[in-house]
C-alpha cells in the first residue's frame, strides 16, 4: 500500500477521534465528569499525533483543511 493512502487512512482516523473528542468535551460538563474528560483527552492527542503522522507525507496546507474542515 502506498504511503499516501497509509496517510489519507491516518488523516480519517484523526477527523474521527476530533469529532468524537469534541462530542466528549460536551458531555464533560466543562470538565467536572472525570470519564468524559480522559475519553476526550485520550482521543484528542491520538487525533494529534495521527495528524503529525500524516503531515510526513500529504501537504500541511491540505491535512490541515481536511483536519479542520
Amino acid at each position: 500500500m502506498s504511503p499516501t493512502i497509509i496517510a489519507y487512512g491516518y488523516l480519517a482516523i484523526a477527523i474521527i477521534c476530533e469529532v468524537v473528542g469534541t462530542t466528549f468535551l460536551v458531555k464533560s460538563e466543562q470538565f467536572t465528569r472525570l470519564v468524559p474528560t480522559l475519553i476526550m483527552g485520550v482521543l484528542y492527542a491520538i487525533s494529534f499525533y495521527l495528524l503529525t503522522q500524516t503531515i510526513k507525507t500529504i501537504p500541511l496546507g491540505i491535512a490541515y483543511a481536511l483536519w479542520g474542515g
